[in-house]
């Protein structure tokens, strides 16, 4: 079941209702606040599941401790891809922010004697991206981050994807089939998924075949090369050809009558062809009426 909100008013200790009610103090124990944020985590790592990309899910407890309240919170910034989002509140109502030393992010808090009611800690997060075979997808920071934002500029309406990096590879899956396709990953055995935009190599990142290919490739991602039907053939036999001597140096995009046939890395003095291994002709017959072949 997906949703586009889920609701945790998760169980707790349950200080907030010390007021109203004396049981909730007889039943508070220091064990039994270490058992509650256990619990709250494993209920939202559930709920995280059934929560749609771009869907909110509300947290809410009665209690005031900071492992219950602000430190879940943090856990879920650290271990999801999860945007807390702020909520429009009045002053007058004297909500209380943070009390978590150097957490800043928009929480809320109402305690007794200050707001109306009983006490209730709330915070309200945006689903950003999902999970990868039951493993929790963290932001990207720093090199990665980088990789991903330059494979962004290689596709096509890139809004339309959300980017994955496993294994040194970086795919880009369409945001409206993402949590579908996280879920068959789970269940059955997937070969593939996506489209594989680039693979990161020590400091560089090496665009994908299948990015050639495909329709979502921006056509001034990268400088192109024409080649003629001769040099097309060596290429797709993977062998070493000689690119125009005006073509820029980098990852280069090579062409017959004006479709992409892959990549090639120019390095000045040669080029390497990037042309599949797997994919390359192997018989040496090259046909000499290919006009009349590609017309067909």
């Amino acid at each position: 079941i997906q949703a586009d909100v889920v609701l945790c008013d998760v169980p707790c200790s349950g200080e907030g209702m010390f007021r109203k009610d004396e049981g909730a103090i007889a039943e508070w124990s220091v064990q039994n606040v270490e058992k509650c944020w256990r619990l709250q985590r494993d209920i939202v790592t559930e709920a995280w599941k059934c929560l749609n990309i771009g869907g909110l899910l509300i947290y809410s407890t009665c209690t005031f401790n900071t492992k219950e309240d602000e430190e879940n919170i943090r856990w879920i910034c650290d271990n999801f891809d999860a945007e807390v989002l702020p909520v429009n509140t009045e002053e007058h109502w004297q909500i209380t922010q943070s009390l978590l030393e150097g957490f800043t992010e928009p929480v809320y808090r109402f305690i007794p004697g200050f707001t109306r009611g009983e006490g209730l800690f709330m915070a309200v997060m945006r689903k950003r991206s999902g999970e990868v075979d039951g493993k929790k997808m963290k932001k990207e920071k720093g090199t990665r981050k980088e990789y991903t934002g330059a494979c962004r500029k290689w596709i096509e309406n890139d809004n339309d994807f959300l980017f994955i990096e496993e294994n040194n590879q970086i795919t880009a899956i369409p945001r409206r089939h993402f949590d579908v396709c996280m879920q068959l990953r789970q269940s059955a055995r997937v070969l593939a998924v996506g489209l594989p935009v680039g693979t990161i190599k020590g400091k560089d990142i090496i665009p994908e075949h299948s990015l050639a290919l495909s329709t979502s490739l921006r056509r001034d991602a990268f400088p192109t090369a024409d080649l003629d039907y001769q040099q097309a053939i060596a290429y797709l036999r993977k062998e070493n050809i000689a690119l125009p001597d005006h073509t820029e140096k980098g990852f280069v995009a090579v062409r017959f009558n004006g479709a992409v046939l892959g990549f090639m890395k120019n390095i000045g003095n040669r080029a390497n062809n990037l042309y599949p291994q797997e994919w390359k002709i192997r018989s040496s017959h090259t046909p000499d009426e290919y006009d009349r072949i590609i017309n067909i």
